[in-house]
């Protein structure tokens, strides 16, 4: 099969190339990043997924998965106009058997910066969009939302000692997930699954149910 994921540079987007290309999966790459990525079943295009005059000629995709993504950066643009043209573009059409969104918790909660929020909502709708229309070709769309990922971008707050305390009491798992689990959690959606579509999937540590109850005792 082909596979086609944005960002694939650094962090979620790289894990989740790795783990088909573990599989002996046909990968494709689109990052305007250069790639760390050496494999010979991985091909890399270097450009921003909001070049849309540039995108390449890919046919023929049997997975897509919208990953690519920033933060206090055009958030609209990229995380949800530029996944919509993306998705329109390779992922509808008759050869198509699994489109995954990569979210946010944040779209579920709010907790996070405005234009952010908004952008990763944006992805929750769209997923069910989606998933109607390619369902004619028995392919499904779901969109997975992580909380806290130990990435690159992280870092900032993984390594202050007094943020990453503060964070952990927000956690009720007390940890953040690996590229790798969230790889895993892609894999599952695209490659295992077949039956469940529409669906915005949360895995966030149990942030996101941590509601500080608080009482009179």
């Amino acid at each position: 099969m082909k596979i086609l994921v944005t960002g694939t540079s650094q962090g979620i987007g790289k894990a989740i190339a790795e783990r088909f290309l573990k599989e002996a999966y046909e990968v494709i790459g689109i990052d305007r990043q250069e790639s760390s990525i050496h494999h010979q079943n991985y091909v890399h295009y270097q450009l921003d997924v909001r070049d849309y005059d540039n995108l390449p000629d890919i046919r023929d995709i049997n997975i897509l998965i919208n990953n690519a993504g920033t933060q206090n950066e055009d958030d609209i643009d990229i995380n949800l106009k530029a996944l919509i043209h993306i998705t329109e573009k390779y992922g509808i059409q008759d050869k198509i058997r699994s489109i995954l969104n990569i979210g946010s918790a944040s779209a579920h909660t709010g907790a996070e910066f405005p234009e952010y929020c908004a952008s990763k909502g944006g992805i929750l709708a769209y997923t069910k969009n989606v998933a109607m229309r390619i369902a004619n070709y028995g392919a499904t769309c779901n969109s997975l939302d992580p909380g806290g990922v130990l990435t690159p971008l992280n870092e900032c707050v993984i390594n202050d000692p007094v943020l990453w305390a503060q964070i952990m009491d927000e956690t009720p798992l007390k940890k953040w997930a690996t590229t790798e689990e969230i790889a895993e959690w892609a894999y599952f959606l695209t490659i295992t699954n077949t039956f469940c579509t529409g669906q915005n999937i949360l895995v966030d540590g149990g942030e996101s149910i941590n509601y500080h109850f608080v009482w009179k005792e």
